[in-house]
């Protein structure tokens, strides 16, 4: 009986620390997830921030949304599926590595460097090249041979090392540093260029050294033994998450353990029961991962019954514009029609015969079909709907501005033919964009009317007064 009532206490604890802020659809909403999401929409560097109460109406249209996706079966999509279980894996696969894992594999890599470095360590070089090609002939070879000479010569007699680089390398990268090259540790450079360097003290010059490159000059500038771990240790952590190490760690570790249950186990369960046990150990994740997979959920349903609608559905396009033509009256009148340049003086007729007969929305083929049909381009065409101020062409021809339109090379013939609309557009396509987003709108307030219409929901408000306050 002990053991009951604690459980009980426990559970009245839990329900106190965090209560039920609202229900939808019979299902409790815990106010730590309300805090979550709100505080995530609300947060340094949002424009449209909310506070609570205003809050509250987008986060029950958006949990309704999410029942609404549920019971249309969306969840069970393959296409959802996969996606989902894509995302929850990028945050869940790399918990399968520790910190602690993380440092051994960074020494790891410290150890195998150490080792390709071996105990010659690293030196830094300068060095001026003159380039010589393997097939040149001796008397090639003896020119190149000279001028080399007579660089280590005035090099012997005092000549800036860095100057005489910059003048005369042909190793156009070093030769912009002076001639100085990275510290390289053996097997970097070619085997001649090697042998000498790592021979060299300090502020020793070399002479002329031959490489299958062509003649060098070396000035050993610094030599040191490669540096202990904790001396590379930020730089080594920064390319292993540059490299995703720990996501390579983690799935070498996940293939491990699948194959220690010998066919118990797969990837994607070993996936949901991390993300399981990450969910309980841990608020953030858990509305993390519920947050992506109602996301995609919320994203798919909106998609087929607003988005896409809107977009397609002409007959809702023309009908909502014809009910709310007056919201698209304009002040100034527009000139609906072509701004256009021929080539030839007879083709500004023609144009405009090309298209007097058809509607306005079949011009474009018609022109391209008749002038621009073939290899030769003979019109150049502007299309649309033009407010004063928008063609050069179109405010003189037009409006009657005094305006200059800019001669367009290889068409020295213009005109322009259409119609003006005076007070507003003459049908839905003339202001197809504003309609668009607009009937959008119009399905989504319809489409959140009715869901709240079909699903129950309670907030409480006495929840809701501690939220971000308790």
């Amino acid at each position: 009986m002990l053991f009951v009532g604690l459980l009980v206490c426990a559970s009245a604890s839990a329900q106190t620390n965090d209560p039920v802020i609202m229900t939808i659809n019979g299902e409790p909403v815990l106010r730590s997830e309300f805090e979550y999401s709100y505080n995530k929409n609300n947060s340094e560097g949002v424009i449209d921030k909310k506070n609570v109460g205003e809050y509250v109406d987008l986060f029950v249209n958006y949990k309704l949304k999410v029942c609404a996706a549920m019971d249309a079966k969306y969840d069970t999509l393959t296409s959802f599926k996969q996606e989902f279980a894509q995302y929850r894996d990028q945050q869940v696969k790399p918990t399968f590595v520790t910190d602690d894992e993380m440092m051994v594999e960074a020494h790891n890599i410290y150890d195998r460097t150490a080792n390709m470095i071996g105990p010659d360590g690293l030196v830094k070089t300068s060095h001026i090249l003159l380039r010589l090609n393997q097939q040149a002939t001796d008397a090639e070879r003896q020119k190149v041979r000279q001028r080399i000479d007579s660089v280590y010569n005035a090099l012997k007699q005092g000549a800036d090392f860095a100057e005489l680089a910059q003048k005369v390398s042909e190793d156009p990268g070093s030769a912009r540093q002076g001639g100085e090259l990275p510290f390289v540790y053996r097997g970097q450079l070619v085997k001649e260029f090697e042998d000498v360097a790592f021979a060299m003290k300090e502020g020793e010059m070399s002479g002329v050294v031959e490489s299958p490159y062509g003649y060098h000059i070396i000035l050993m500038k610094e030599r040191k033994p490669f540096e202990p771990f904790e001396y590379h240790k930020e730089s080594i952590l920064k390319f292993m998450e540059q490299r995703n190490i720990r996501d390579q760690l983690a799935s070498q570790k996940v293939d491990s353990l699948v194959k220690q249950s010998e066919g118990r186990l797969t990837a994607e369960t070993l996936m949901e029961q991390r993300a399981k046990e990450l969910s309980a150990q841990d608020d953030e994740m858990k509305y993390l991962i519920q947050e992506y997979h109602d996301g995609l959920l919320l994203y798919e349903i909106s998609n087929k019954l607003v988005w896409e609608k809107a977009a397609e559905d002409e007959a809702g396009q023309a009908l909502y514009f014809k009910q709310h033509k007056n919201k698209y009256n304009w002040d100034k009148p527009h000139f609906k029609g072509i701004a256009y340049h021929t080539k030839d003086k007879a083709d500004v007729e023609a144009v405009k015969r090309c298209v007097k007969k058809l509607k306005f929305g079949q011009w474009a083929e018609a022109l391209r079909q008749t002038f621009n049909g073939d290899s030769i381009i003979r019109i150049r065409v502007e299309k649309g709907i033009f407010r004063q101020g928008d063609n050069a062409l179109v405010d003189s021809a037009v409006f009657k501005k005094d305006t200059t339109s800019a001669p367009v090379k290889d068409y020295p013939y213009s005109g322009v033919y259409g119609k003006v609309l005076k007070k507003g557009p003459e049908e839905y396509t003339d202001v197809k964009g504003q309609v668009v987003a607009d009937y959008q709108d119009q399905l989504e307030r319809d489409w959140v009317a009715d869901l709240r219409r079909k699903y129950t929901f309670t907030v409480n408000e006495e929840v809701l007064k501690t939220v971000n306050n308790h």
